[in-house]
């Protein structure tokens, strides 16, 4: 099996699936498709499936001619059956995996994914799950149900691994085409054909571990790292703050050591599917063996706090202009979870207008990429576009997105007062209105 898998990857005679076409999966879907490999996608989503067949792009990580191309060629294609499965080599899982109401790990979409993939799968097939997760879902989770609905035997009958997924929207620089992989498989000759396939896909560096369990903790470490640093960022910007410090010129002063430092900001909260959820899920495995992660737990608390903590904020800056923030008009400026992107999952800015709302304010949002969002079950429609005029109408201005198509010179000369939350004013020349986080 492992060789036969091995030619057809060389050959590039087999056949790729991949499962969820979002963020992740339809940057993945296309990499493979360009690579040589025909192609097939997976989303519960009729529209999505719709749009990918009509060679229309919707996720800003592809270029939209290699997408229409690919389709064109017949080397991509998407389906919302998944009996798709029978006729693929190898299937990337590529699918939500979000934080339920109780802030527990939600894997039902891995779990209904492996059972849908184990009703069709057939002998000789590799199967990877790329969505971030506990360390054990693989062999734990996976496992048991593929062999169960499949009747093959995993090393045996079919490979199994487990590769996460590294993307960051809006990254110049780094792509899923580019960005080194971490291959943990089960059994030595998954590891190595797993490795082949992306190899003959990618042109990062692939990376091999021991075990599936090592990949899942480095990704959960990966973010970790990041929402530990973040929260120590937002603390000592709270502090900074108390002691008439601006943070920001702190962070930069300390940015020339050319050792032993990486600089962190601080901001209204965490956003992005991967880094405000991680570590839940990390604590959550922790707990059944009876391990508290303190520290951990420590910096979600402060992250957590932070859309709170900038409406507080908020609140004293309205205050010194004799404004109470239940009789004010705010004006929200970027709702996307980082800069110069269309993304809004988990982004703080969304906490912070339901905040402002539960304390009476009066709220409006302008995003340059976002024209509405969805929260809690209510869409939410943003201004079309800001001037003089509208600006000076507000009590304050919250900026909560640096993105870099804003005028912010025009801001500042017209806003009453400015809280800036993510330092996207730090070039301006005067300062005067505005209030850093």
């Amino acid at each position: 099996m492992k060789q036969e898998l091995l030619q057809k990857i060389e050959n590039k005679s087999l056949t790729v699936g991949v499962v969820g076409l979002g963020y992740v999966g339809l940057p993945l879907a296309v990499e493979k498709a360009k690579a040589g490999f025909k192609t097939i996608g997976f989303d519960i989503q009729e529209k999505k499936v719709e749009l990918v067949n009509s060679g229309v792009n919707y996720i800003g990580d592809v270029v939209d001619e290699d997408l229409k191309t690919l389709v064109n060629e017949g080397m991509l294609s998407a389906t919302t059956d998944f009996s798709f499965v029978k006729d693929v080599d190898f299937i990337a899982i590529c699918v939500p995996t979000p934080l339920d109401a109780h802030q527990q790990p939600d894997i039902s979409y891995v779990k209904s994914s492996a059972e849908r993939i184990g009703d069709y799968m057939t002998k000789g097939t590799m199967v990877v799950l790329e969505s971030t997760t506990y360390p054990g879902t693989t062999e734990e989770l996976l496992k048991p149900i593929l062999e169960k609905k499949s009747g093959l035997v995993c090393g045996e009958d079919f490979y199994l691994g487990f590769s996460p997924e590294r993307v960051d929207p809006g990254n110049a620089i780094y792509k899923t085409k580019n960005t080194p992989k971490v291959v943990g498989a089960i059994g030595k000759d998954a590891t190595e054909v797993i490795s082949a396939m992306y190899r003959a896909v990618l042109e990062g560096d692939v990376y091999e571990v021991s075990s599936p369990a090592i990949a899942e903790m480095e990704k959960i470490l990966e973010n970790t790292y990041r929402n530990i640093n973040i929260g120590l960022a937002n603390e000592m910007a709270m502090l900074c703050n108390k002691m008439g410090i601006n943070y920001w010129e702190v962070v930069d002063a300390a940015s020339t050591k050319p050792y032993g430092f990486q600089p962190f900001y601080p901001g209204p909260g965490l956003g992005g599917h991967c880094i405000p959820l991680d570590p839940y899920y990390l604590t959550w495995k922790a707990r059944e063996y009876g391990v508290h992660t303190v520290m951990i737990e420590s910096s979600m608390i402060i992250n957590d706090g932070m859309p709170e903590y900038c409406v507080e904020r908020a609140s004293k800056i309205l205050n010194k202009f004799g404004k109470a923030l239940s009789k004010s008009r705010v004006l929200v400026l970027g709702v996307a979870y980082k800069q110069d992107i269309d993304d809004y999952r988990e982004s703080p800015a969304l906490d912070v207008i339901e905040i402002l709302h539960r304390n009476g304010a009066s709220v409006d949002f302008y995003d340059p990429y976002i024209a509405e969002y969805k929260h809690k079950g209510e869409v939410h429609k943003g201004l079309k576009t800001i001037d003089e005029n509208l600006i000076s109408d507000y009590d304050l201005v919250m900026i909560t997105a640096a993105h870099t198509n804003v005028d912010y010179e025009m801001v500042r000369k017209s806003a009453v007062a400015i809280f800036d939350t993510k330092n996207a004013t730090g070039d301006l020349a005067c300062k005067e209105k505005i209030e850093v986080l």
